[in-house]
């Protein structure tokens, strides 16, 4: 059966094959929502720590013979305590202050970053072997579908919905959008809220570490691994709308699954489409597809 000339396996296999975009892009613009919802800071080094959640497991596995299971709990963990130690000891000076400061200050760690990581290793890729358990393939009919990647949905997914869970629907969660809206009476209340947003940033960054752990099989790990990504992972937050966790995860599903259409029918056009979006529902919708109007 063909749709448009095209036969529907095609289509079904780049429908899988966007989810699994989708999911790297879903996780990585939850920590990005997350930071600017709560710190209102546009962290330009997102894509930094992307990429330094994937060095981490890497180096992990190939110093200390760590598997993959524990990269992938070690290696977010380090990275988010490291954001927190960048917040408390940087970024904590600009807030209030005009937000390029907190851009230019991002933006500087990731030519840090991504430079010392360029010296010591080279600007050429390093491999990560796919864990055991998860080689092979399966065959779903239309497609044959990596174990690995399937794996990769599921973790996103599982990922999103939880923290979507932990931010909206818990105590925690309630906390952390009182010291957003009113941080001085939520302080009032004896919640410390310089900890708390600290422990926020560490999330955020933490949270595109295990995207980058979750990518280091399927993309060989080098240094500009993120920043191909940095920009997409801005455009979905704006067509989300800033600071809206779940728009985040929505629109980073659903752009990977129109980017991997796009591919199948006019494929020059897959890199750009992703921006087309944005422009379109600026134009319709400032605020975003799920972020609220300013009155």
């Amino acid at each position: 059966m063909d749709i448009f000339g095209i036969p529907i396996q095609a289509l079904l296999g780049q429908l899988m094959l966007g989810i699994v975009n989708g999911s790297f892009y879903a996780v990585l613009s939850l920590g990005l929502a997350i930071i600017f919802g709560v710190l209102k800071i546009v962290n330009f080094a997102h894509g930094a720590f992307f990429m330094l959640g994937a060095f981490t497991a890497f180096l992990l596995a190939q110093y200390m013979g760590a598997n993959y299971w524990v990269t992938l709990f070690i290696a977010p963990l380090t990275v988010a305590l490291f954001g927190m130690l960048f917040e408390f000891l940087f970024l904590r000076r600009l807030y209030g202050l005009d937000p390029i400061y907190g851009l230019l200050l991002t933006f500087s760690l990731v030519l840090v970053l991504e430079g010392g990581f360029r010296v010591a290793f080279g600007s050429s890729g390093q491999p990560f072997a796919t864990p055991e358990l998860l080689r092979g393939t399966i065959n779903l009919g239309f497609m044959i579908l990596p174990i690995y990647r399937g794996f990769v949905i599921a973790a996103a997914l599982t990922l999103c919905l939880a923290t979507w869970f932990i931010i909206e629907r818990t105590s925690l969660g309630a906390s952390l959008r009182a010291a957003t809206e009113r941080s001085e009476l939520t302080q009032a209340f004896g919640i410390n809220v310089p900890r708390l947003i600290t422990l926020t940033y560490g999330v955020g960054v933490g949270l595109a570490a295990f995207a980058g752990v979750l990518a280091a099989p399927i993309f060989h790990v080098n240094p500009s691994m993120g920043s191909s990504l940095v920009i997409i992972i801005f455009a979905v937050v704006v067509i989300g709308g800033l600071g809206s966790i779940m728009g985040a995860i929505v629109t980073g599903l659903g752009l990977g699954v129109v980017e991997g259409f796009t591919r199948v029918f006019y494929s020059e056009f897959s890199s750009t489409i992703v921006f087309l979006v944005m422009v379109l529902v600026l134009l319709l919708r400032p605020a975003g597809l799920f972020g609220r109007e300013e009155s």
